[in-house]
């Protein structure tokens, strides 16, 4: 798939998710051939699509389908995925659910039973995708309102209290990338889901602050993002746990990776 395939491609799943989420777009995504993406290219596939749904705020369990693929299993199901805390959910698939039951109130996250091992790379690398473009989602509004905003008769873009917390976000996020685009085996994974996990929290924790009140209100999208990055960072182990296990794995094999694997 070229340059050229991949806008196209990018404009149409733009516009799909700008107008339907969860199971619509579920059924939408499946039309335009997932599978077949996922299974063909998901080198390509897997950071456009998820890079999207934090871009526009959409959401559907498409997570199952990188997970189950990363397992060899059939596709269009759903599992007991882990969650920070040692416990487990499913993300269901179509169907009811009971409002309100996680955090992120329009995801259908419900618990679980503990589910049997399978291999977490490929989903700890999507949702670090899907983080990424959250925690740039969450810049691009606060970038808007200092640029839009006066206080004192100057921007508040122009003081530097507010450009260094903007700056920190930026390299976080940046920081994020280079890891998830380095990442290829299970530690590189899960190092890279660490760092999106703790870039997309050093974003919500900046842009609130330089929003201000109005970045507490409902009528701002910020708390919509900011909601998805305390769900998403949790998933397949939170960046403070995937830390603690990536230190464990290191004292246990007593070696370090190279650096460009972390």
């Amino acid at each position: 798939m070229d340059a050229a395939e991949q806008d196209l491609l990018a404009e149409t799943l733009r516009k799909t998710m700008a107008t339907a989420t969860g199971p619509a777009l579920d059924a939408a995504l499946a039309d335009l051939g997932w599978a077949d993406l996922l299974t063909e290219v998901p080198e390509v596939a897997v950071p456009l699509v998820f890079g999207l749904l934090g871009e526009t705020g959409a959401h559907a369990p498409l997570l199952n389908d990188v997970v189950l693929h990363g397992a060899g299993r059939p596709l269009g199901g759903a599992l007991p995925l882990p969650y920070t805390g040692g416990s487990w959910v499913v993300w269901e698939r179509g169907g009811s659910r009971t409002p309100g039951s996680c955090l992120d109130g329009e995801l259908p996250l419900l618990a679980s039973p503990v589910g049997e091992p399978v291999p977490l790379g490929a989903g700890r690398r999507a949702l670090g995708w899907w983080l990424l473009s959250t925690g740039r989602a969450m810049l691009a509004l606060a970038r808007s309102h200092v640029l839009d905003r006066t206080q004192f008769g100057r921007p508040l873009a122009s003081f530097q209290a507010v450009r260094h917390r903007l700056a920190e976000t930026l390299v976080a996020l940046d920081g994020a990338e280079a890891t998830l685009m380095a990442a290829e085996d299970e530690l590189g994974s899960l190092l890279a889901k660490a760092a999106a996990g703790r870039a997309a929290l050093t974003a919500a924790r900046h842009c609130q602050q330089v929003l201000g009140g109005i970045g507490f209100t409902a009528e701002h999208d910020l708390h919509r993002h900011v909601r998805r990055a305390l769900v998403l960072d949790g998933l397949l182990g939170s960046a403070r746990e995937l830390t603690r296990e990536a230190g464990a794995l290191v004292r246990e094999r007593r070696s370090a990776p190279r650096l460009i694997q972390l």
